[in-house]
């Protein structure tokens, strides 16, 4: 499969959240809009939402990334970094979003600021993809060794996090996790 033909949003707005659900799915599933429904089932009482950007332009919290996977009857496990990726079943895992730190810029000015970012990595007909809303298209990672080593480097940011996007019952029985792996 070429890289044309895997699924890939561009970054707009504050939207980062939206594109890594879409993303990992390998289809257009969710919108602003969606995702402003979820924020509000969330925080149904609040002026204010505290689950998205005031601004209403999105930069949405991992509380509406795990209400979106549930809705599609998917689950999000936090990755526990003091794990080594090593321990991962990867067949199990349907695809990862990262939370890691972004450089904040103005057109082609890079700003001296850093903020979060949501990006999706999924297997693609035997390839591994970084699908970064950010990079002009969908970035080939390559096999499960190439893919280990991608998020060992992404995970040892102190401030970098991992979802797992799991089916549900491999969620409530935990077999992403590799029954033989010294750190359980």
């Amino acid at each position: 499969m070429s890289d044309g033909e895997v699924f890939h949003e561009k970054q707009r707005l504050e939207l980062c959240a939206i594109h890594a659900l879409n993303n990992v799915l390998q289809e257009r599933v969710f919108t602003k809009e969606t995702a402003d429904d979820i924020c509000k089932r969330l925080a149904p009482q609040c002026v204010v939402n505290p689950h998205r950007s005031v601004l209403g332009t999105g930069n949405y919290d991992v509380n509406v990334i795990m209400a979106a996977l549930q809705s599609r009857d998917l689950a999000a496990v936090w990755w526990d970094k003091r794990r080594t990726v090593q321990s991962l079943c990867m067949s199990k895992v349907q695809g990862f979003i990262l939370n890691v730190p972004s450089r904040v810029s103005l057109g082609i000015v890079s700003l001296p600021l850093r903020r979060r970012h949501w990006l999706a990595v999924r297997q693609v007909n035997g390839q591994y993809y970084n699908l970064d809303s950010k990079l002009k298209g969908p970035a080939c990672i390559g096999g499960e060794a190439e893919l280990r080593a991608f998020l060992s480097e992404q995970l040892s940011h102190e401030v970098a996090e991992m979802l797992l996007v799991v089916q549900r019952d491999v969620e409530e029985d935990g077999s992403w996790l590799n029954p033989d792996s010294p750190n359980n």
